[in-house]
């Protein structure tokens, strides 16, 4: 009987060590135990996933529990997923949302449960910024400003140009503010957009709605893609069409995924505005302050590049989505 007993308790007083060792491990200023539930808009271009991967990623790498729901692009969705996070009294909630309005409500909901928010990728429309705490991403504004002064460097001395815009999501912040952007920088120009349609951020989507222009259109010098995705999609559509994108016509996309930069590199597109989809660490390094109550900047701007051919040839043995 003693040495049962001696046993139990060595046992006991081994696992209490190793609890110990545990609870050390994650002291050093990484958030023990803290769930994050995050409701990404979907899986719909090579941008998005290289996001959610850097979201998981660095998930693991700080030790949060993330609870993590897929949209598939549509808002009830997301609505859905942010009700079920405040139900299960998760820490904080953070989410790209898919459209800009039509958020108070349920945020509304976050807030009485005290549970806070932060915005990643996306914006949205709300006169009450108490709903969220942070917004982290990018300036799409200035992003498709970026687009239209290249292309006006680019045109300069040319008369006229015809320019069709391939959309991001209708209603998503990207969408709305790469058309802002890039029409402020081509204003009082020749620079003309004669088309503009959405193609939903995919390839699928830029490649239909590419042909419906060269149907349309016999004139067009250069596709204004709102991602890269929809710009594979187009010279998909280009060259069935018997063009050589890049020449025939000009190319802009924004993003700077890896399929995108490859094709920027063979000169089948002409210009990237850079969209960094690795905002994972941030965004945990954010959810541990706000969950501590620190406060934290409302606004934190993703710092980003643009890209001709020669520097998308040098970016790309290091490009890391």
């Amino acid at each position: 009987m003693l040495r049962r007993w001696t046993a139990a308790v060595a046992a006991v007083t081994l696992f209490g060590t190793l609890a110990a060792c545990g609870s050390d491990d994650s002291a050093g200023g990484e958030p023990d135990g803290l769930t994050m539930g995050f409701a990404q808009v979907g899986a719909e271009s090579g941008w998005r996933t290289a996001n959610t991967k850097s979201v998981r990623e660095a998930a693991q790498r700080a030790g949060v529990e993330l609870k993590f729901s897929d949209a598939q692009q549509k808002q009830e969705n997301q609505i859905k997923a942010i009700r079920s996070y405040v139900q299960q009294r998760v820490d904080v909630i953070a989410f790209s949302p898919v459209v800009e309005t039509g958020w108070d409500t349920v945020l509304l909901e976050a807030q009485r449960a005290d549970i806070p928010v932060i915005l990643t990728d996306r914006a949205i429309d709300s006169e009450d910024d108490s709903l969220y705490e942070t917004f982290l991403g990018s300036d799409f504004v200035a992003e498709g400003r970026k687009a239209g002064e290249w292309l006006l460097q680019e045109t300069e001395g040319e008369d006229s140009v015809a320019v069709v815009e391939l959309e991001g999501t209708t209603g998503a912040a990207p969408a709305i503010d790469r058309h802002t952007g890039f029409t402020e920088a081509i204003a009082g120009s020749g620079v003309e957009i004669i088309a503009s349609q959405t193609g939903d951020f995919t390839r699928s989507g830029g490649k239909q709605v590419m042909e419906a222009f060269l149907k349309a259109h016999d004139d067009i010098d250069v596709v204004y893609a709102h991602n890269d995705d929809m710009g594979l999609g187009a010279i998909e559509a280009i060259e069935a069409a018997g063009l050589t994108p890049g020449e025939d016509i000009r190319i802009i996309t924004v993003d700077a995924v890896r399929d995108g930069m490859q094709a920027l590199a063979d000169g089948k597109i002409n210009f990237i505005v850079e969209c960094n989809p690795l905002l994972g660490d941030q965004l945990m390094d954010l959810a541990e302050r706000v969950v501590a109550g620190e406060e934290v900047p409302k606004r934190v701007v993703v710092e980003e590049t643009t890209f001709t051919q020669e520097e998308a040839r040098q970016a790309l043995p290091d490009r890391q989505y």
